[in-house]
């Protein structure tokens, strides 16, 4: 049986077509099949956990930390449905997005070796630090008709993705952190899961002028963690930093590869919508604050008219970065939901 359903899930991968073959549609109607098999995998106490209203307010309790939350934890699955858990997270993912998930998930092992040598703390860091430890949640109803969504979380790790009538809304926030930020022994050392967010940013700010690089800043000292942490709205943050405008076009470049960075986290038509949503909507400012060495707590956003990007680096002598995409009207399909309501309904 396992065979067959994951033979079938082969085909509904995002790999299985050309990106340019697919649209969002496609991907929504691909997230509906393959939650829908979850589900099925699920007893009836298993799926009462992993099942809420669309219009609970589950939905947007998110958040990144290492706590108790509401789903269906990965821990409580049997074999078979933790492959299915992964596909599901894989029909959101682009091939970078979900080496990076699956990587932060495995360093809760590396924290709980770190964390529990003293033999007497081992139960309770193993609690905290467990690689299954991420949770399932399905609002509403899978299906190419209606509003639905899905949430895999759990520490360092939070995917929310909304769909309505089969087409895909939104897949934001998108959280992904590490801690280590850099493996320093064992056999991954060297291991950097946001390294590439990381040596962006710091090319970046690097490259600018005396000039450039006061507009840029938007704090001396790097705040300790992102500034809208787990907020469930956020609105542009100010200052705004280096407008794109005053780049030079090899700064531009290196500006749109950190978006890019952030957006190739998901599956590419997902990305290239917002892209294009992103393309049309104003101007681009990059802000940083703390050092600009390797090693130096730092801090750096980039947010135009539709979105913002935070990355913090400060924690564990910055060796813990927090990293985030978010949506200012978009984040839970808010906006293109409040767009059917406001048609089909004639809701203000």
């Amino acid at each position: 049986m396992i065979r067959h359903l994951l033979s079938t899930l082969v085909l509904l991968s995002p790999f299985a077509a050309p990106a340019h073959r697919l649209g969002a549609h496609e991907a929504g109607a691909q997230m509906a099949q393959v939650a829908a098999v979850f589900l099925a995998s699920l007893s009836p106490e298993q799926k009462t956990r992993a099942t809420f209203a669309f219009e609970d307010a589950e939905r947007v309790n998110w958040h990144f930390i290492p706590r108790e939350r509401n789903g269906l934890p990965m821990k409580d699955m049997t074999p078979q449905q933790r492959l299915l858990a992964h596909a599901l997270m894989n029909t959101g993912l682009g091939f970078r997005g979900s080496a990076k998930a699956a990587t932060i998930m495995s360093l809760e092992e590396v924290l709980y070796q770190i964390e529990g040598a003293d033999e007497s703390k081992r139960a309770a860091v193993r609690e905290r630090r467990d690689p299954e430890k991420y949770f399932v949640s399905i609002f509403g109803t899978p299906d190419v008709k209606g509003a639905w969504g899905w949430r895999i979380e759990g520490h360092h790790l939070s995917l929310n993705f909304t769909i309505k009538d089969g087409r895909l809304l939104r897949a934001t926030p998108a959280f992904m952190g590490s801690n280590p930020g850099e493996l320093r022994q064992g056999p991954l050392t060297g291991l950097r899961v946001l390294g590439r967010e990381e040596d962006l940013g710091r090319e970046l700010v690097k490259s600018l002028t005396g000039e450039q690089f006061q507009k840029a800043v938007v704090a001396d000292v790097a705040p300790k963690e992102m500034l809208t942490a787990a907020e469930q709205r956020v609105d542009p943050l100010k200052p705004d930093g280096l407008s794109a405008a005053e780049m030079t076009d090899a700064q531009k470049a290196k500006l749109n590869e950190i978006i890019q960075e952030y957006l190739g986290r998901v599956r590419p038509e997902i990305a290239q919508e917002t892209w294009d949503e992103i393309g049309k909507n104003g101007p681009v400012f990059f802000g940083w604050a703390g050092g600009r060495e390797r090693g130096e707590p730092h801090y750096y956003r980039v947010q135009g008219a539709t979105f913002l990007i935070e990355y913090d680096n400060v924690q564990g002598e910055a060796n813990h970065p927090h990293s985030v995409f978010r949506s200012f009207d978009g984040d839970f399909g808010r906006d293109l939901l409040g767009e059917h309501h406001r048609e089909q309904h004639g809701k203000k």
